[in-house]
């Protein structure tokens, strides 16, 4: 199984840049063994079990404990019988048009 996760989560109340703590979740993903790619509006990582993606999520609000609001939008692409599709996704289309941005 593979199941794709694309959110974005940061504080509220820290004022208007809030890449600091944003940075401590990307830390989070340096840290471990996840498959991950930093956009400019979110993350997203690929794991094989839905319970380890909600895992994940739960460690990156871990994260930002000391905020009082907490933001998060999540989006999940859960598909059986297939895995590495952060890669694949990207390859087939650039396999269809030749190279894309990132």
């Amino acid at each position: 199984m593979s199941v794709l996760v694309e959110f974005a989560m940061f504080p509220t109340d820290k004022g208007e840049s809030v890449s600091e703590y944003v940075s401590r979740i990307i830390k989070m993903f340096k840290e471990s063994d996840v498959s991950y790619q930093l956009t400019p509006m979110g993350t997203v990582f690929e794991v094989d079990e839905f319970n380890e993606a909600t895992q994940i999520l739960n460690k990156a609000y871990q994260c930002l404990e000391d905020c009082n609001r907490v933001y998060s939008t999540v989006k999940f692409d859960i598909r059986k019988n297939k895995n590495n599709r952060m890669s694949q996704k990207i390859n087939s289309i650039k396999n269809k048009i030749g190279e894309v941005n990132g």
